[in-house]
């Protein structure tokens, strides 16, 4: 099993990395929290990782903390749920987002995941209801249909949805603001970065 992996990036995919270490390049699928914090090629990496093994293939998937990879586990535990839209959960949603979803019973928030249907978001609440510890519901609040509007405007004029999901949660979270502010707040923040 491989449990860590040190090495270089040698090439940037949008879904996947490749890293050399050792003499020997590994592709490895990231969710886009892995992207964003990589400053490109050549950068050293060091990911925690999980091996899934089928039938006919051999996919290494890495995370830069613990318990990324430990959601993606316990998802990959979820029936419907493969290794693919795992990652797309984990690359759509931030852990805190993903814990408050189940902490509140709210499959609307996992249903905007690009792969994640009705019965596939209340097959995740209820697998990880009793499994994820520690929920605090007030932490992180939820996406409203006006953050996700603005998520909208923020990727249809090409960023990405890490990036405009860290846009939205360095903005004003008022909502009396109207949209077209809210967005003007977060291309302001976005423009200083």
């Amino acid at each position: 099993m491989i449990s860590r992996l040190i090495g270089t990036v040698v090439a940037l995919k949008p879904d996947r990395i490749v890293v050399q270490t050792g003499g020997v390049g590994l592709t490895v699928y990231v969710p886009a929290s892995v992207l964003q914090a990589l400053d490109g090629v050549g950068e050293p990496v060091e990911l925690v990782t999980h091996l899934h093994v089928r039938e006919n293939e051999l996919a290494l998937y890495g995370f830069l903390t613990e318990e990324e990879l430990a959601l993606f586990e316990l998802l990959l535990g979820v029936s419907g749920v493969g290794p693919k839209v795992a990652l797309s959960i984990l690359s759509t949603l931030s852990p805190d987002v993903l814990r408050q979803a189940v902490a509140r019973d709210e499959p609307g928030i996992l249903t905007r995941v690009p792969g994640v249907g009705p019965k596939t978001a209340r097959a995740i609440l209820f697998h990880l209801r009793d499994k994820l510890t520690g929920l605090e519901a007030q932490a992180v609040p939820l996406l409203t249909d006006q953050d996700a509007e603005v998520i909208g405007a923020l990727t249809g004029l090409g960023f990405s949805l890490v990036e405009a999901q860290t846009a939205l949660q360095n903005t004003p979270r008022d909502p009396s603001l109207p949209l077209e502010e809210r967005i003007r707040l977060a291309l302001a923040y976005l423009a200083q970065g």
